[in-house]
């Protein structure tokens, strides 16, 4: 099958970092056969204007066309107005492509899927939309929502990598887990004195980014020094995926208080590092680990518990790449 991933997601040049779930995708594609052509669908801004947003980073000078692993990428570029969603709307829907796929698969809709839509509509080819989470957890809920609803059901199949984010008849299959075999470690135990050792705790996020909620990890990081403990803090910006995963085998905990995940997969990455993770109620969390209310406190107790008792949870297989593999064959030829 010609499929085409569209996306503004996909790793570029100056941010490696960006959007690795959607290289891990179009990777697994690829290793059932089929033939996958990526299209990073981006806005034009200036450089000065990806301050405003850490997720643009190296966006305004990214190459038409580049080389990520053993694909090639097609940059196609888009005014974006956000005052004006039905210029930006507009403008992303005129994007086209010469090259005539069997199926077009789109990774997150505001705007991008404009362009997937229009693309399949002049080929005659049915669409799946992808979405992560800030089409469902932020644009359904602002000005856009209208065309984010009307976006979602009129592909011809909506996929959410998470239950939290169904919605239209969408079908869950989530994003797998890819870390490479060397990283995989069981759970670790800490080895300090209890409240009388440095700790190093993972805050796996930009912390620019203020869903991530940096500002709750640093009072739990507080709280644990008022009890005896030398805390440090990693923060992980757009680093590459091997120096991250090192960054979760040196942690002693990896410590999650976003207000709006769509997984998180830096959790499942963690446990498969061996780094325990503690997590307030997010994206699908609960689903196979405890978590915990978003208070100073309760983290803090839980991060205790960590060190002293370890961590008992298994991934489940359902985040295997085998699994979620065999979800997307099934799919594919359901279509």
């Amino acid at each position: 099958m010609r499929i085409l991933l569209v996306s503004r997601l996909f790793p570029i040049p100056q941010n490696v970092a960006r959007g690795t779930f959607v290289s891990d995708h179009a990777e697994l594609l690829a290793s059932l056969g089929h033939e996958v052509k990526i299209v990073n669908v981006l806005p034009r801004m200036l450089k000065m204007n990806e301050a405003r947003r850490s997720t643009m980073e190296g966006v305004a000078k990214a190459p038409k066309k580049y080389d990520h692993g053993d694909f090639t990428v097609e940059v196609k570029r888009h005014l974006e107005l956000p005052e004006f969603p039905s210029i930006t709307a507009w403008a992303a829907s005129r994007i086209t492509v010469p090259w005539k796929p069997d199926i077009v698969i789109c990774h997150t809709l505001w705007p991008v899927a404009y362009a997937a839509k229009s693309i399949a509509n002049k080929y005659k080819v049915p669409w799946i939309a992808i979405v992560h989470g800030h089409d469902f957890d932020v644009a359904l809920a602002d000005h856009r929502s209208k065309r984010i609803e009307a976006l979602a059901k009129s592909s011809d199949k909506l996929v959410v990598v998470s239950n939290s984010l169904s919605r239209f008849d969408s079908i869950t299959i989530p994003c797998h887990v890819n870390v490479d075999e060397e990283w995989h470690n069981p759970i670790k135990k800490f080895r300090g004195l209890f409240r009388k050792s440095k700790i190093d705790i993972l805050f796996p996020a930009d912390p620019r980014r203020p869903e991530k909620n940096h500002l709750l990890a640093l009072r739990v990081g507080e709280e644990l020094e008022t009890r005896g403990w030398k805390v440090g803090i990693t923060t992980l910006k757009k680093q590459p995926r091997a120096m991250v995963w090192d960054r979760m085998l040196a942690a002693d905990v990896c410590l999650i208080t976003s207000t709006r995940e769509s997984g998180p997969l830096v959790a499942k990455e963690a446990i498969t590092c061996g780094c325990p993770v503690v997590a307030v109620d997010v994206g699908d969390m609960h689903e196979w680990m405890d978590v915990y209310s978003p208070d100073v406190s309760v983290l803090a107790d839980a991060i205790e518990d960590r060190l002293e008792n370890g961590q008992d949870v298994t991934l489940p297989q359902r985040f295997q790449l085998e699994q979620v593999k065999n979800q997307w064959n099934s799919l594919l030829e359901s279509m």
